[in-house]
Formats: structure tokens, C-alpha cells, sequence
């Protein structure tokens, strides 16, 4: 094998190596792998280059080359995972880091609905006017719902309002029980 041959593997080991070693991304790793092992690469280039040499000394420049691409390699997959464990190590500590310092969240309390809203400032209003609000039944009896009210039995206004009857009779049996048809009492 020339030694010019042996020299100019030697230098390309020692400045590819060198070069990989200032690599610190993956953009300028995938650079050193395109101009050292790539197609058009200096590796590439001494392996077709061996055909120019004597046909003695070809089978151990051969076997040189091809112990440099391999070395080259490993030192390749060596430094992409150097390169992705730094990134993976620098990603979590600033992406996904925990201040335990800062306050916890409050708890929201939850609101009232808007119905009951309205009708609690509806009641403040007419409460300030003088007025009381009072709960009444629900069910009432039929003399407190038309009757006391001057509408008998057969009264044709008894015909605006949507009556629902319970099938139980007050306990006098007079009466018969519904539910309450006016917004008073």
C-alpha cells in the first residue's frame, strides 16, 4: 500500500473526527455526515480511488478504507446520540420545569344560576317599595285557588288558566286539591 495512500487516510480520520467534535447540532452533524460518508464524501473518494492503485497493494488499502468508514461511523452514531441526549436534557429542563414557588391556583367557587339572580333582585327591589315576599303552597286547595277569589265552578275565566288537579280531595272531603294556578297565594 502507497504511503501517500496510508497519509491521506490518516489526515482524513484526524480532521473528520476533529470536525465531529465541534459539531453541536443536528443540522451541522447531518453536514459532517454528507461531506465525510455521503455519496460525493471523502470516504467515497479514496474507496474509488483504490481502483487507480497496483493490484498488489489494493486488497490492504481496501481493507484500510473500509476500517475507516466503520470507525467513522460508530464516531457518527456516538455523537448523534451525544447530540439528541443533550437536546432531550436541555428541552426538559425549560420546557417542561416546575416552579413549586409560585402559588397554587384558587379554587372557583361556583355562581348562582341567572334565574335565581333575577328573582333575588327583583325581591331586594320590592322589598325597598315596602312589599313582603312570602313562600306559599304549592298545592292549594280549589276555594283559595278560584273560589275566594270570585270565581266559582262554572265561571268562564276559570277557562284562561291550565288547571292540574290532584286525585286527592282535601281532608274536609269539600274541596278538591290542585296546583297553584296564580303567582300569589
Amino acid at each position: 500500500m502507497p504511503k501517500n495512500f496510508t497519509n491521506r487516510i490518516s489526515t482524513i480520520e484526524s480532521e473528520a473526527l476533529e470536525l465531529l467534535d465541534r459539531t453541536r447540532s443536528e443540522n451541522d452533524l447531518e453536514k459532517w455526515r454528507i461531506e465525510i460518508l455521503g455519496r460525493r464524501g471523502q470516504i467515497t473518494r479514496i474507496l474509488r480511488g483504490i481502483s487507480e492503485l497496483d493490484p498488489d497493494s489494493r486488497q490492504a488499502a481496501g481493507a484500510e478504507a473500509n476500517l475507516l468508514k466503520i470507525r467513522l461511523q460508530a464516531a457518527f452514531e456516538k455523537s448523534k446520540a451525544r447530540i439528541n441526549s443533550d437536546q432531550t436534557v436541555t428541552s426538559t429542563h425549560t420546557d417542561d420545569a416546575i416552579d413549586v414557588t409560585l402559588p397554587g391556583r384558587k379554587v372557583r367557587s361556583g355562581s348562582l344560576h341567572p334565574t335565581t339572580q333575577i328573582v333575588r333582585e327583583i325581591s331586594n327591589a320590592f322589598s325597598t317599595m315596602g312589599f313582603q315576599v312570602l313562600d306559599g303552597p304549592e298545592v292549594e286547595l280549589d276555594a283559595y285557588n278560584f273560589q275566594k277569589l270570585n270565581i266559582p265552578a262554572h265561571h268562564p275565566a276559570r277557562d284562561m288558566w291550565n288547571s292540574l288537579w290532584i286525585d286527592r280531595a282535601s281532608e274536609s272531603g269539600e274541596y278538591p286539591l290542585l296546583l297553584r294556578t296564580h303567582t300569589s297565594p
